[in-house]
């Protein structure tokens, strides 16, 4: 889909990378390393989307930080486009459609951290059945293309749990403050 509105592979990367989990920093050396891409083409494709002012960049030393530019008039649009493109919002279709008793839903890994590297890791908070949740795996892998890992937590392995998924990065897909019902 954004492949054939974007032609530059890495500027979707750039996207993905940015505006999956817009909390995230990150500057030239190390998005070049995570890509495997030269940093000639990694800095020509920032400084298009800081042109664009769809990234901001703030000075840390030596080094430039980048990040999503959550003032952008477009930005919660291109989030939306990001995590369709990624198949998110059919991956929450489908979870909570199959599955009743969630009482939260977060993205981890890679995802979380901004990369599409095809593996969508999602820890579930609740009394789940094996048996559903393998069946919306299932149906949720064929849809977006991409393969899903879960992680089933109760409440009280979470509560365990909880300062070390904050720790890291995680994205909040259902539940807290929104728990009475509404999805994110």
């Amino acid at each position: 889909m954004l492949e054939s509105l974007i032609s530059s592979k890495t500027r979707i990367k750039l996207l993905l990378r940015f505006f999956l989990n817009p909390g995230t920093q990150a500057y030239l050396r190390e998005i070049s390393n995570e890509f495997g891409e030269s940093t000639n083409s990694i800095r020509i494709e920032l400084n298009r989307l800081t042109k664009a002012k769809l990234l901001t960049v703030e000075p840390d030393g030596r080094t430039l930080e980048y990040s999503a530019n959550t003032e952008h008039p477009l930005f919660s649009d291109i989030v939306n486009i990001v995590k369709k493109y990624v198949g998110f919002d059919h991956l929450l279709k489908i979870f909570f459609r199959e599955l009743k008793s969630v009482h939260l839903a977060f993205i981890s890994g890679d995802y979380a951290k901004g990369i599409d590297s095809g593996l969508i890791d999602v820890i579930f908070v609740g009394n789940i059945e094996t048996g559903f949740l393998d069946k919306a795996t299932s149906k949720v892998e064929k849809l977006i293309n991409r393969k899903v890992r879960t992680l089933v937590l109760s409440t009280e392995e979470y509560e365990l749990l909880v300062d070390r998924f904050f720790a890291s990065n995680v994205l909040l897909l259902w539940g807290g403050d929104n728990s009475k019902g509404k999805k994110n």
